[in-house]
């Protein structure tokens, strides 16, 4: 098979589909691998290194005219045209963007969105959401120490003590565990929140306190079970709860990170106006779910509505709000080694052993990624 992995644009320009590593692979497999110039550039693989894999070099219409394009963000308008009709993309295309799912169908190309492979462990080793998100939760961390006027950790000076920085979690799926594990190696404290009970116990095995919000009814401890290894919207008795235990325990935080998102849906409030103002003047918030709250006032937040994708807002009171809005993308090396190693073992699913094309609708996981095929969308949103 042809295989080709073009530069990304936009947000993601920094991210690459393969690395030499899996273009080793893929070559030695007897695939012809043809990389974009200069698509590895800023997650620092040369092109050079790309030929030493043994790929090819081209240009943007050779990457995209290819037998299989591997991308990490769905191709833009004027990349689409590009692709040839009949072959395969595959990448984080959103299967809930249904405009695009579209447009996709219409160029005629055999889409598959990886996001939406189910949780699974076969499907593990190519969850790109988990291994993105894992990323963002180690980053979030080293970006809220950033913005922190203070220190982290707990110091003693001959000029005095100086207290462990106080983080508060909330969301504790994979971005959020790792938050914690790395607000932790830099030696805060802290608490963490989840709809779940099934994480309590590794949060604190992570060495995080658990904060706790009974369930009253049979309804939302129904609804705290989660749905496919995702949380599912609780019941508003649950919620309002939550919101009163989350605003004092912010109030207390010189770091707040939230990671709650729910496929398909607009990320849930968790940090209210109300408990921004109340928050300590210099205490940060980094919300991972920027861009892709409920629209408020014509513009699109968090889990904060405060906040701005992509910038840092400075409340009155002196609150930093962080929203950048891919986290992945700021450690762009490893972000792109492994989530090329996830589209690696995902073509293991759908190139057959001779090194053809195979897709096998019986598969679960090549059923479930499937967006679009023969000009129509094939996964509703």
């Amino acid at each position: 098979m042809q295989i080709g992995v073009p530069a990304e644009s936009d947000d993601r320009k920094s991210l690459v589909a393969a690395t030499p590593e899996t273009v080793k692979t893929l070559v030695a497999r007897g695939h012809e691998v043809i990389v974009e110039a200069g698509a590895g550039e800023f997650a620092h693989y040369t092109d050079e290194a790309y030929r030493n894999a043994g790929a090819r070099i081209g240009d943007a219409a050779s990457a995209f005219g290819a037998q299989i394009v591997l991308k990490v963000a769905s191709p833009t308008a004027e990349e689409l045209p590009l692709m040839r009709r009949g072959a395969v993309l595959a990448g984080m295309l959103d299967p809930f963007d249904a405009e695009n799912a579209q447009r996709l169908a219409r160029a005629g190309v055999t889409a598959f969105a990886l996001e939406a492979a189910p949780r699974t462990t076969r499907a593990q080793s190519l969850d790109v959401l988990s291994s993105q998100a894992n990323i963002a939760g180690y980053k979030a961390v080293l970006v809220a120490a950033h913005h922190y006027p203070r220190f982290m950790p707990m110091l003693m000076t001959a000029a005095g003590t100086v207290k462990a920085a106080r983080v508060l979690v909330l969301g504790a799926g994979v971005a959020g565990l790792q938050a914690i594990a790395t607000a932790k190696r830099l030696g805060a404290v802290i608490e963490a929140s989840d709809v779940r009970p099934a994480v309590k116990e590794q949060i604190e095995s992570l060495g995080a306190k658990f904060l706790n919000v009974p369930y009253e009814t049979d309804e939302e401890r129904e609804a705290a079970q989660g749905v496919g290894g995702y949380a599912r919207p609780m019941p508003q008795s649950w919620l309002q709860r939550q919101a009163a235990l989350v605003h004092e325990r912010a109030k207390q935080a010189d770091v707040v990170i939230t990671t709650a998102l729910i496929p398909g849906r607009p990320a849930p409030t968790l940090i209210s106006f109300e408990t921004v103002h109340a928050m300590k003047p210099g205490s940060v918030i980094v919300d991972l779910a920027a861009g892709r709250g409920p629209i408020l006032d014509g513009r699109r937040g968090g889990n904060c509505p405060l906040t701005e994708p992509d910038e840092v807002v400075v409340t009155a009171n002196g609150v930093q709000i962080v929203g950048y809005s891919n986290l992945a993308s700021m450690v762009p090396s490893d972000a792109s080694s492994l989530y090329a190693r996830n589209l690696l073992d995902f073509l293991k699913l759908i190139i057959a052993k001779d090194g053809t094309l195979n897709i096998d609708l019986t598969d679960d996981i090549v059923a479930a990624t499937l967006l679009a095929r023969d000009g129509e969308v094939t996964r509703k949103p």
